[in-house]
């Protein structure tokens, strides 16, 4: 059977045809780009994807299919959250024949039973280079007469959209991917949930924390629950979107709650504490980023997804940068003076890794015992 024609629309009116896949259905968003060589799995069901059509540099994609649909420990066990996040596809190479020991199912079926377009053979290079000239863009997959109009997600409050609904609890000792229970969990943590990867929550049940996921709005004091800290998570969009969380951290950080912050949680941090945020021209999205620890000459890789960044020029006193991306100069952390709160833009959880940071659920821990 002859692959449906589709074309990527971008705004400025630049057109890319190719071959549809997945859905097969027209969809709008923000095109944006990611440089990973693996790892579509879990960055398709990543919710800070809400909203964008994903166009993968890598010129070859899905020739090791998708895992199954396993669950462990209350959430799918090889995935982000519990869905494909992103709205679109755009790939240069679909191999539709995949081979690997996990796998349940290739590609394009997975795509087809969760209703998400794609679309292969174009020159994602080309694309790509556009991008970082001009900028993300709003585009749209057209597949066949099933045309749409262009949307800019970032006017929506796409945290609302992917945020949990009502308090979740995870972890009372149990056993965390083949771990030994380590008893009953000493520490309780408040995960304010603004589109939180799995892999967050999984990496603070392997520190043995028990962690109680709340909507991104949830007033955590009103709840049954005595927290040792807060944590906030990741999630799409634009952090200024969400006011009701900024007070939610604001009452935190005035009872002095030891707080952690990792991506859009880096960014809520800064504005809760009256500093400023801004969009960032093309995003971070990929696994390779370095960034330096401030006053210090070392250097870590790091995975990152966010379209925004800290402004670290409006930071108040007693608030100081703490990482620093080496490629471009933005900021990739913030610390309070008192080492109860910081945040870090980047994923020290990154699944695929890497996983240099990983050392810092451990001291946001440590501050919990303190």
């Amino acid at each position: 059977m002859t692959a449906k024609k589709a074309v990527l629309v971008l705004e400025d009116g630049s057109r890319f045809e190719g071959k549809a896949f997945g859905s097969g259905k027209s969809a709008a968003g923000e095109v944006v780009f990611n440089t990973g060589m693996v790892g579509y799995p879990e960055s398709f069901t990543d919710p800070s994807y809400a909203g964008q059509i994903l166009a993968l540099t890598y010129p070859l994609i899905g020739n090791y299919g998708v895992p199954p649909q396993t669950r462990a420990n209350g959430f799918s066990k090889y995935f982000e959250s519990e869905r494909i996040q992103i709205a679109g596809l755009v790939v240069s190479g679909y191999s539709r024949d995949c081979s690997h020991w996990n796998a349940t199912e290739c590609l394009d079926d997975w795509l087809r039973r969760e209703n998400i377009p794609a679309m292969a053979g174009i020159d994602t290079r080309a694309l790509t280079q556009k991008l970082r000239e001009k900028g993300v863009m709003l585009g749209k997959i057209v597949a066949g007469r099933d045309n749409v109009k262009l949307t800019d997600p970032n006017k929506r409050n796409l945290v609302a959209e992917v945020s949990c609904r009502e308090p979740v609890v995870y972890g009372e000792g149990v056993a965390v991917d083949g771990n030994k229970p380590s008893g009953k969990a000493k520490k309780t943590v408040a995960l304010l949930d603004c589109g939180v990867k799995n892999n967050i929550i999984r990496s603070f049940l392997q520190r043995g924390v028990r962690v109680v996921r709340l909507p991104w709005n949830y007033n955590l004091f009103d709840s049954e629950y005595a927290f040792d800290g807060l944590f906030i998570s990741n999630g799409p969009g634009d952090p200024k979107k969400c006011m009701a969380t900024l007070e939610l951290i604001r009452a935190a950080l005035e009872k002095k709650m030891p707080t952690f912050g990792i991506c859009l949680g880096n960014q809520l941090l800064a504005l809760a504490v009256g500093a400023d945020t801004y969009k960032l021209k093309y995003g971070h999205r990929s696994q390779n980023q370095p960034c330096k620890l401030e006053g210090t000459r070392r250097c870590f890789i790091t995975a990152q997804n966010h379209g925004f960044a800290v402004d670290e020029t409006t930071l108040p006193r007693d608030w100081k940068p703490w990482f620093t991306n080496l490629n471009d100069g933005t900021n990739e952390g913030i610390r309070h003076k008192s080492g109860k709160f910081f945040s870090v833009q980047f994923h020290p959880e990154a699944t695929p890794g890497p996983l240099d940071c990983g050392f810092l659920f451990d001291e946001f821990i440590k501050g919990l015992k303190k």
